[in-house]
């Protein structure tokens, strides 16, 4: 019954986050006061781990919820949900678009959908915010890392791995 419900409600997620993995982390917020299958700080490592490791970010939330929920069956069923509305939407879509890629109405959906998108990734940015920042020394980190990022402008890995020795060694 697990595995089945873990399939609806990441179905759900991948049928309607458009605009990439970032837009998963508001429907896995909400996962987390329908079910108990994690806790929101559960949910921030799951997030840093997705972000840290290769393949996309919400294929990698999928995955690690399903599996932090079911194990490893509850892993690939998670991902399969997350995946598979995206996999027949693209067939669709492309058949769609080689007949009407050149209307009006197509091009004015398109454009009405990316504020929602644009919502969507700063109510999560918010909510990671929120959550991430429980002390003053984590404030003071973050907001270095914003300063460097913004002024030194290197490699997202680099961040990471500095990010990841830092809270290591400081015991954020």
């Amino acid at each position: 019954m697990i595995l089945l419900l873990l399939f609806y409600e990441f179905f759900k997620i991948g049928l309607f986050a458009i605009g990439g993995g970032a837009v998963t982390i508001p429907f896995l917020f909400d996962l987390t006061e329908k079910y108990d299958w994690f806790s929101k700080e559960q949910l921030i490592d799951m997030i840093a781990v997705s972000q840290s490791t290769p393949g996309p970010i919400g294929v990698n939330m999928a995955t690690f919820a399903g599996f932090q929920t079911a194990g490893i069956g509850g892993g690939i069923i998670a991902t399969i949900g997350l995946v598979l509305p995206s996999l027949v939407i693209v067939i669709l879509i492309s058949k769609i678009l080689r007949k009407y890629m050149n209307s009006p109405l197509l091009s004015e959906i398109m454009l009405a959908i990316r504020p929602v998108v644009i919502a969507l990734i700063l109510f999560a940015s918010f909510e990671l915010f929120v959550l991430s920042i429980t002390s003053w020394y984590r404030a003071g980190f973050a907001v270095l890392l914003f300063v460097m990022v913004w002024f030194y402008k290197r490699s997202p890995i680099f961040y990471i791995l500095l990010s990841g020795v830092l809270g290591v060694v400081l015991k954020l």
